[in-house]
């Protein structure tokens, strides 16, 4: 375990020193594919996401996906330090993927390692993936069809290795209002703008009737508004922005479905594809949580669970609240310990089985 512990954290500083932000992902992928070379262990690729499957794979048992990405965000204007350097001091690992979300990818790695050669009640899949920061349709989107039907999936994030068991998901709305145009100066047309008014303040008071025991309230936010293009024409046309957070309370049809009957404007949403998700409170991995005392809790962030249509859970070594943050860390026994803690759920899992 001391070496893995240690290979983990070598893996770490080669990916943090190599850029890898979404779409550009793969020289961080030939890292990842190299690491299993070494290993010996057989690997898959397609586009840049990388995946492998345990030794002793059975398509007669269920399977366990170990999931975590390799790309990044670009760094903010705030690092003092260079950002693909890895450098430890105080115990923190410095570096642009560090805490987001390296650290849980080769601690998922690792423990995917550890268990390769074993016999399991269940299969084991590791999967690296791409485009994860802008949910691109190149990463968990592509590689769930070369997958066989999950039991379950772990996906890392920096977690503070708190259980996420449920995650909100995200709904962007363009909303366009169809008024009439006049001259400003008399009493003509139909004021497209005031219409809008109207729906804002129907927003910003708006509240949806189911809450989530993990997430609360799926909450809706006007965050941009378009309209008029001359101080003396009364605007025909308005159109505004919505941005929802949709808890596991809702599906993304229903809260669709809800704001269109509230308001005036014609709305459209520009995805249905990042959805809220949650873990039933009877999955096996409910109760390893409880008795190895991991506490639980309700994501406000996106992942790849959003684009994982099996039951999932999110967990890992790191902390949310230093992602996309200048001079970004992770401390070295953050890492070790997210190792053990993985190593800990599957072997509890098993016994489950």
């Amino acid at each position: 375990m001391d070496n893995l512990k240690a290979e983990a954290i070598a893996l770490l500083k080669k990916l943090i020193e190599t850029p890898s932000f979404s779409r550009e992902e793969a020289k961080t992928a030939d890292l990842i594919t190299d690491y299993l070379k070494n290993k010996q262990i057989p690997w898959h690729r397609l586009e840049n996401n990388v995946w492998a499957k345990n030794k002793l794979f059975d398509p007669t048992l269920p399977s366990l996906l170990l999931n975590s990405h390799h790309d990044t965000v670009k760094p903010n204007q705030g690092y003092t330090r260079n950002p693909f350097r890895a450098e430890v001091s105080e115990g923190k690992l410095y570096g642009l993927g560090s805490n987001d979300a390296g650290g849980c990818l080769v601690s998922l790695l690792a423990t995917f390692t550890h268990f390769y050669e074993q016999a399991l009640p269940f299969n084991l899949i590791f999967a690296a993936t791409a485009e994860e920061e802008i949910s691109g349709k190149n990463g968990m989107e592509r590689l769930i069809p070369e997958l066989p039907k999950l039991e379950l999936a772990i996906v890392g994030e920096p977690t503070l290795l708190q259980l996420a068991v449920a995650e909100k998901g995200l709904l962007v709305i363009d909303a366009t209002i169809t008024g009439k145009a006049g001259h400003a100066a008399r009493e003509e047309g139909i004021n497209a703008l005031y219409l809008a008014l109207d729906d804002l303040l129907k927003i910003r008071d708006y509240r949806f009737e189911r809450v989530s025991p993990y997430l609360g309230n799926t909450k809706v936010t006007a965050t941009i508004i378009q309209a008029g293009s001359q101080h003396n024409v009364v605007p025909d046309t308005c159109t505004y922005t919505l941005d929802v957070r949709v808890t596991d309370a809702y599906t993304l049809q229903e809260v669709l479905d809800e704001l269109k009957a509230a308001l005036i404007a014609k709305l459209e949403p520009r995805s249905m594809r990042l959805n809220s998700s949650h873990i039933a409170p009877d999955h096996r991995i409910m109760q390893v949580a409880d008795a190895m005392g991991v506490s639980k809790y309700g994501s406000p962030t996106l992942s790849d669970q959003a684009l994982i249509p099996y039951p999932s859970v999110k967990i890992g070594p790191g902390d949310s609240a230093r992602s996309h943050t200048p001079d970004e860390f992770i401390y070295l026994d953050e890492i070790e310990k997210g190792i053990e803690l993985y190593v800990g759920l599957l072997n509890a899992y098993i016994q489950t089985v």
